[in-house]
């Protein structure tokens, strides 16, 4: 095997050839040229004969053991009949970037894997240069329309930055993908998702799910009038849990006796539990609060009650949940009336989940994913480098390390 053949096989080049090799500064320099005897336009692919310059130019690859490697070539720019005078395409690299294509795939590779300084100090880049490299492969490996075919969707904010600084993810409920996101978290945030998504496509949209908040519900509303809303059930349940613990700290406060405050001690958990949940010490402090406490027992079982009715079937349980609110109403305690009356004007949404059982797990779960990305990076200094990192993890994008793509 010739030297230039087991050069090219080791640096996995193909559609090329290699002209000529040379060491300069320890790092090794490559003279490559394309296959192909007609130049194409790197802009719409298409034969272009007329040649209007050209002039050397070096793409970066992937390392060789501890040697940098550069291709070489002398690259044309051409006169195309379309695009007009554009760079001529390279099988190696993309028209915009000054590193291999091989060499920006290992680099996303590793930025779905690891944080983007350990990437930068192993690829020996600059850190911006990740998140550059990484918004290039998104954009070369994302389908051409991500939001086609869309029936069932969720929708969800996430913080990325302290001071209240939020992007708006959407997520496709049947392939579990992210397929889109935007700095914001307001309705004209998710109008521009439905502007893109176009009326036709909007007219399909058979179900939304979404929190509890007004916003995105007046944006489905307004540009998917057709699409029913459902209310995650996460969202529903923490009304009330969150009512359970207001009425546990003002029991805290007007407790007088320092015997009553001992009862109170590390209830939250106890009482914020599910019953298959509960420890041994856990059942102990509920049975002690049902004989000492009658009005924080009264909200531990009111919690437990809209638990039940959102487990419940499909059938009876608009008469049930109608019984739950008269009750919270009449309990005498203002958290749970608060509560209450939010599920009465809102029960639409509560209904539409129990009766598709659809919720924003997905969704929730992909923030997870996404809040360990944001911790690995500690932290994203613009919503546009998140939404990259997200795409790029979050998108159903499968890469492979160098030696995979080329066995």
């Amino acid at each position: 095997m010739r030297a230039t053949s087991l050069l090219k096989k080791m640096l996995g080049l193909k559609k090329m050839r290699i002209c000529g090799v040379k060491v300069v500064d320890d790092d090794l320099e490559v003279d490559v040229a394309p296959t192909l005897k007609v130049a194409r336009c790197s802009g719409c692919g298409c034969r272009a004969r007329r040649i209007y310059d050209a002039r050397e130019r070096c793409w970066r690859h992937v390392d060789l053991g501890p040697m940098k490697v550069r291709l070489r070539y002398r690259l044309r720019r051409v006169i195309c009949a379309r695009c007009g005078v554009v760079t001529e395409m390279v099988p190696w690299a993309a028209h915009d970037s000054w590193f291999t294509l091989a060499f920006e795939d290992q680099v996303a590779y590793l930025a779905q894997q690891c944080s983007k300084t350990t990437v930068a100090d192993l690829m020996r880049v600059a850190w911006g240069t990740v998140g550059a490299v990484a918004e290039r492969v998104v954009r070369r490996h994302l389908p051409d329309d991500l939001l086609d075919g869309l029936r069932r969707i969720g929708v969800d904010e996430l913080s990325y930055r302290k001071h209240h600084e939020y992007v708006t993810i959407v997520v496709d409920h049947d392939s579990g993908r992210v397929i889109w996101a935007r700095r914001g978290k307001s309705a004209a945030t998710l109008a521009e998702f439905f502007r893109e998504l176009g009326p036709e496509r909007c007219a399909r949209l058979e179900r939304v799910s979404i929190d509890m908040s007004l916003a995105y519900e007046n944006a489905v509303r307004e540009f998917a009038p057709a699409a029913e809303i459902v209310f995650d059930r996460f969202h529903v349940q923490r009304l009330v849990h969150d009512a359970l613990d207001e009425v546990r700290r003002s029991e805290v406060r007007v407790a007088v006796e320092a015997r009553a405050r001992r009862r109170l001690k590390n209830t939250r958990f106890a009482l914020q539990r599910r019953p298959w949940n509960t420890t041994d010490a856990d059942r102990t402090k509920l049975s002690e609060l049902q004989r000492t406490n009658r009005r924080l027992y009264r909200a531990y079982l009111l919690k437990e009650g809209l638990a039940v009715v959102l487990d419940g079937d499909a059938g009876p349980v608009e008469t049930k949940l109608r019984e739950w609110i008269r009750w919270a109403r009449r309990s005498q305690l203002a958290p749970f009336a608060r509560a209450a009356a939010t599920i009465r004007d809102r029960m639409y949404g509560v209904l539409a989940y129990c009766r598709t059982r659809l919720t924003n797990a997905a969704v929730e779960g992909l923030n997870g994913k996404i809040r360990t990305i944001t911790r690995r990076s500690f932290g994203f200094h613009s919503a546009s480098a998140l939404i990259s990192m997200l795409f790029l993890c979050c998108c159903g994008i499968r890469l492979r390390p160098l030696h995979a793509a080329h066995p």
